[in-house]
């Protein structure tokens, strides 16, 4: 019996909703397993994340689904689809033709391996013993080979690895960005380190900071800035992260330290602005692989923005100071707004990417992108990392390890086969600062916006031209429509050198 387009298109619907449902599923297992899975129970963990990702993989890859493409593609039939089942059958056929290559039961076992990897990486960190981890490195590295080969390559082994998270994005691109921020920025941290001045930062370490009053704290500040709690929840996980399961339910995460004030909070903005994106997706693209950012520099753009552009700025601060000073009385006494505000912008090379400063973060960057890329190309070999991450710190940042857990075992991309994710920091702080240039250009008031607290219009402003459109438009295609051009890293480069033109009263 020859099928109906109608019957066909709710047929297909039925196969994306349930992959989409299995996600959902799979992130809040994930979820758990971050935020205080029992130890005995991690490995029986893994492997129910192992069979559910397995089945979500098979229903991706079947014949039933390649069937859909196949008829979903034929003129006739495409041009009856809307705008967003035409997306839909794109991503889907991308997809399934990236996954079609992968073995099934190789992916299990990848799967499982990076759901065990995570949980040893944790373990491994807080012990400080990178020969823990090291095995289970090893043999992620190498699936991500092999599944290069499967998928094929252009150029650059690494470029299909920055493909996934930044489509359209190759090394040839990245290293002349790179360059383009090195030449500008190394010279302009070497002018601030050469300086006799220095902001005193030291009221953030030297007291004791409460778990429960800085959650509370950024409790309050998650909430003027529009994240839903309705729709969410912050958590503590020994690397902060977000979570999507749909719009109405994304999660975040912070991890607080008593003697160290401002590191929960702008983990907290920062994991705040990936969950504002994704709470505020269209609901037409609910159920959909479409209902999720549209790569990861996008997504990178819109925490950067709030952590730093927003929640680093003078005119942020000039609102919620004293908020702060009434949680902290004693641990801000006689510390005024101007110092504090220098304090949190405080330029120095240091060794936690996720504590580093807006100037000198990208370093960190080029750091683990040169020793991605040489692993994948296999130029390098696991048990080296140590070393030669000490070696990239001293030479980009002038500064050394002392141990494993404040060196190479810091972040947890690695333990989740996460290769080719990191340039997307340094793309979403680009693509963060040609966003604040046409955003003020829209809202004349931007600033006095800022002081008043008013972040919710900026919120909506975002979500309007930036969040509703969850991956049916492009990184490009998004980037065009809200700047008007291609990325363009000259916008980074010149806030960073007027914004701390004045908190250090450089001559540029």
């Amino acid at each position: 019996m020859e099928r109906t387009f109608k019957a066909t298109l709710q047929s297909f619907k039925e196969l994306v909703h349930k992959i989409k449902y299995y996600n959902e599923a799979l992130a809040v297992l994930f979820w758990d397993l971050r935020t205080g899975a029992p130890k005995k129970g991690i490995a029986g963990r893994a492997k129910v994340i192992g069979m559910l990702s397995t089945e979500a993989f098979r229903l991706s890859t079947s014949i039933e689904m390649e069937d859909f493409l196949n008829y979903f593609e034929q003129k006739e039939s495409n041009e009856k689809l809307d705008k967003v089942y035409r997306a839909v059958v794109q991503e889907c056929r991308k997809e399934f033709d990236r996954s079609k290559k992968i073995p099934a039961e190789m992916y299990t076992e990848y799967v499982i391996l990076t759901s065990e990897a995570e949980s040893v990486w944790e373990e491994a960190k807080n012990t400080n013993n990178f020969s823990m981890f090291s095995p289970y490195l090893e043999k992620i590295v190498d699936y991500n080979c092999r599944f290069i080969e499967l998928w094929g390559y252009e150029g650059n082994k690494y470029n299909t690895l920055l493909d996934y998270y930044e489509p359209g994005m190759t090394v040839d691109k990245l290293d002349r960005i790179f360059e383009q921020l090195r030449e500008r920025i190394v010279p302009l941290v070497q002018q601030i380190k050469n300086l006799r001045y220095q902001p005193d930062d030291s009221m953030f370490f030297r007291n004791y900071f409460a778990p429960a009053k800085q959650e509370e704290f950024s409790l309050a500040i998650l909430d003027k800035m529009g994240y839903s709690f309705d729709a969410g929840r912050l958590d503590e996980s020994e690397h902060p992260f977000t979570i999507g399961m749909t719009p109405g339910d994304i999660r975040i995460t912070t991890h607080y330290y008593p003697h160290n004030f401002s590191s929960a909070l702008f983990s907290s903005i920062h994991e705040g602005g990936h969950a504002l994106y994704e709470q505020n997706i269209s609901c037409e693209l609910d159920d959909t692989p479409l209902s999720t950012g549209t790569s990861m520099g996008i997504h990178e753009s819109q925490s950067r923005f709030w952590e730093n552009i927003i929640g680093r700025s003078y005119n942020f601060w000039s609102c919620y100071y004293e908020d702060l000073q009434k949680i902290f009385p004693e641990e801000f006494m006689g510390v005024s707004l101007e110092e504090f505000h220098k304090a949190i912008n405080k330029v120095e090379p240091s060794l936690i990417r996720v504590e580093a400063d807006e100037v000198t973060y990208n370093l960190h960057v080029m750091i683990r992108y040169e020793i991605e890329k040489a692993l994948i190309n296999k130029e390098v070999q696991v048990a080296a990392l140590p070393r030669i991450w000490n070696e990239k710190m001293k030479e980009y940042l002038g500064v050394e390890p002392k141990d494993e857990k404040e060196g190479v075992l810091q972040d947890v991309h690695w333990s989740g086969g996460s290769f080719g994710y990191f340039p997307s920091y340094t793309l979403g702080n680009i693509y963060s600062a040609q966003i604040y240039n046409t955003i003020r250009k829209q809202f004349d008031d931007f600033d006095e916006l800022i002081k008043a607290g008013e972040l919710i219009k900026i919120k909506e402003w975002l979500g309007q031209n930036i969040h509703k459109h969850g991956k049916l438009l492009t990184p490009a295609e998004i980037l065009k429509s809200v700047t008007g051009e291609e990325i363009n890293p000259s916008y980074l480069i010149d806030y960073l050198e007027n914004k701390y033109k004045k908190i250090y009263n450089l001559n540029i």
